[in-house]
């Protein structure tokens, strides 16, 4: 066992260079100016060699180079300084030859790669703390560094075991040591005064997944959920459990920014190229490290045999304590339900059942935030059994999978197609109009009706009943999942007890948020392009598909726009906490903004014009020229809401 107090008095203890504790001691006092900051790092020559190098690395991306500390502050930061000067410090720290060396330097790579999560995730999600991401990544195992200082000898069959078995590798310290690095990289941090947010960050990123959920589900904590990522993404590249911290990595970017698996292996992707150029800043060498691919298929394959272990004990348990009959049948319930959740159905390789059901939870977790509107649409081929009796099944599951193939090709990519069961396909379609919906019908049901399915070379008729729900989510939207799948299948079997091959689309919309709907689509930027005959809908659809937009919450972006004050945001978040309403519907009922304002707010949320003008742009639509002059039209299109919206549009 090793007694804390002695490793945090221990002279072996990492310690900070003058100049990282007076940049620290900078950062915390507002008054700080840029010069302050360049006193301080010049009188300290290698660490602004150091800095200097930094600046002109591939890292920043600097168009020209930077000679002067002078220069390097203002463009680095005062909080991008202090994190280079104190990372420059701890990497010397991590720097050992002889036994320990591997161990100082998974350390240190694992580190860098925090930060490097953090600071990609922050560029979306928290990007005026971006810099602030980085250095708390950074900082996150630091007590491993001072136990490796401290008490190598101890520590190192520590390391040892958990590099081969995996686990938990604080509860593995506690076991065997005592102490875990979690508990001294708390201390050390409080020792340097550190920021209590940071110390926050550190102490809950080896805790339980749900516990992790429960703390961070408020919104308002974009940068701590950033860390909580960040910490998982490290445990994914450098730790032996990387088919854990891979399910912990997705649990916590769908739950916090409703990131689907597409999604998270873009960020992975992106941040394992990042990784590199932030070695290079720190002469760390990440050669060894595995691709994105390779890592998702190392952690998934991990998955798979952790779940066939499990299998394995629990179906060994159960046929010690029951029956072999009664064991069968539990092994049997235990594989329908592997089945389950597997997300694609063999036959169509569309989504299933299960994988839709989650999929309009989140949607509707999301669109209830933002006002979007979203509906179910249900399809069911006519007469199918028919169909198989009379060409037999062989036909049926060709009649099935071309029917499915159909569908993907009459949806845009945010929109998800699913088998739902049998000859039944459902459809999640993200910010449909009622028209919209109406139209995309019309337009499956036409699709199915042409094509040629043909037997013997003979054309066989196939046709397919159709019925779709809308809503607009509230903000606590209860059981709409079921109400809308509900809604929607009984307007499809309206469709069947009528004739069939024809739709019926049925709203859940009330009168007053329909009207809000239709408010914040003729604000919307496309709309107002289409309307004025400058791009036909196809392509303005087109350029939508590649513009990812960085959502901003309603309370920021009217903040930004003028729209409200603090004080105000402050009142309406008192008055929803009352009401339970959305923030926009609220601060219309405070009389601190118009509908018609509130409508230019949620169009702008969910279609920034500018990103969309420069889509435009980047895919040869549009003039640079021509879409400065639009936004230009628009902005004047928008002024009857009475607010400045040039800072976005």
């Amino acid at each position: 066992m090793i007694d804390p107090k002695k490793i945090l008095a221990s002279s072996q203890l990492p310690t900070l260079p003058s100049v990282a504790m007076k940049l620290l001691e900078l950062a915390r006092d507002p008054e700080t100016d840029f010069k302050d900051v360049i006193d301080v790092v010049k009188s300290d020559p290698a660490i602004t060699t150091k800095i200097l190098k930094a600046a002109n690395s591939s890292f920043f991306g600097f168009k020209s180079p930077v000679t002067s500390i002078e220069r390097a502050v203002p463009l680095l930061g005062t909080t991008v300084v202090t994190t280079l000067a104190l990372s420059f410090s701890l990497v010397d720290a991590a720097m050992a030859s002889g036994p320990l060396a591997e161990h100082y330097s998974a350390y240190w790579k694992q580190s860098i790669v925090q930060a490097v999560a953090a600071e990609v995730l922050a560029e979306h999600y928290a990007k005026t703390l971006s810099s602030d991401c980085f250095l708390t990544g950074l900082l996150l195992d630091l007590g491993r560094l001072a136990i490796l200082k401290t008490s190598s000898q101890e520590y190192l069959p520590v390391l040892v075991d958990w590099q081969s078995q995996g686990g938990s590798l604080p509860e593995l310290e506690l076991t065997r040591l005592g102490v875990d690095h979690v508990g001294i990289g708390i201390e050390l941090m409080r020792k340097w005064k550190l920021p209590e947010k940071l110390i926050e960050a550190v102490a809950r990123h080896h805790r339980p997944t749900e516990q992790v959920l429960t703390e961070l589900a408020d919104e308002d904590t974009s940068g701590d959920r950033v860390i909580a990522i960040a910490a998982a993404v490290g445990d994914y590249y450098c730790t032996p459990d990387k088919g854990a911290a891979l399910a912990r990595t997705e649990q916590f970017t769908l739950a916090f920014f409703q990131m689907e698996r597409p999604a998270v292996e873009e960020y992975l992707t992106k941040t394992r190229e990042r990784i590199d150029r932030a070695g290079h800043l720190f002469s760390v060498s990440f050669d060894e490290l595995s691709t994105s691919v390779d890592l998702m298929a190392e952690a998934s394959e991990q998955l798979a045999r952790m779940a066939v272990r499990e299998h394995m004990a629990s179906t060994r348990v159960e046929m010690q304590r029951d029956a072999v009959e009664h064991a069968k049948q539990e092994l049997e319930t235990k594989n329908l339900e592997l089945q389950e959740r597997v997300i694609r159905d063999p036959l169509t390789r569309l989504y299933n059942r299960a994988f839709f059901a989650e999929a309009l939870n989140a949607a509707i977790s999301g669109a209830s935030r933002s006002a979007g509107l979203l509906a179910v649409l249900f399809s069911d081929i006519d007469r199918f059994k028919r169909l198989n009796d009379k060409y037999g099944h062989q036909f049926g599951d060709a009649v099935l999978a071309t029917v499915a193939r159909i569908h993907t090709e009459a949806l845009r990519r945010s929109d998800v197609v699913a088998r739902y069961g049998g000859e039944e396909f459902v459809v999640l379609v993200h910010q449909p109009s009622e028209k919209g919906l109406q139209k995309l019908a019309g337009r499956l049901r036409e699709a199915v009706e042409q094509h040629e399915f043909l037997f013997d070379g003979n054309r066989v008729p196939v046709t397919i009943s159709i019925g779709a729900a809308i809503a607009l989510p509230e903000r606590e939207p209860g059981d709409l999942a079921l109400r809308l799948v509900a809604a929607a299948d009984e307007a499809m079997y309206e469709s069947k007890n009528n004739g069939r091959n024809q739709f019926h689309v049925r709203s859940l919309i009330a009168n007053k948020d329909r009207r809000l709907a239709q408010l914040i689509a003729q604000k919307r930027f496309s709309r107002w392009l289409v309307q004025n005959d400058i791009l036909d809908i196809p392509t303005i659809s087109r350029a939508l598909l590649e513009t990812s937009p960085e959502r901003l919450r309603v309370g920021s972006l009217a903040q930004l726009l003028g729209m409200l004050t603090p004080s105000q945001i402050e009142d309406v978040r008192r008055k929803q906490r009352e009401t339970s309403e959305r923030f926009g519907s609220c601060a219309v009922a405070c009389g601190f903004i118009t509908e018609d304002q509130l409508a230019v707010l949620l169009a702008i949320q969910a279609e920034p014009p500018n990103l969309l003008a420069r889509t435009l742009t980047t895919l040869g639509l549009l003039e640079k020229g021509r879409a400065d002059e639009l936004l230009s039209q628009y902005r004047q299109f928008l002024s009857d809401a009475h607010t400045n919206v040039a800072a976005l549009v």
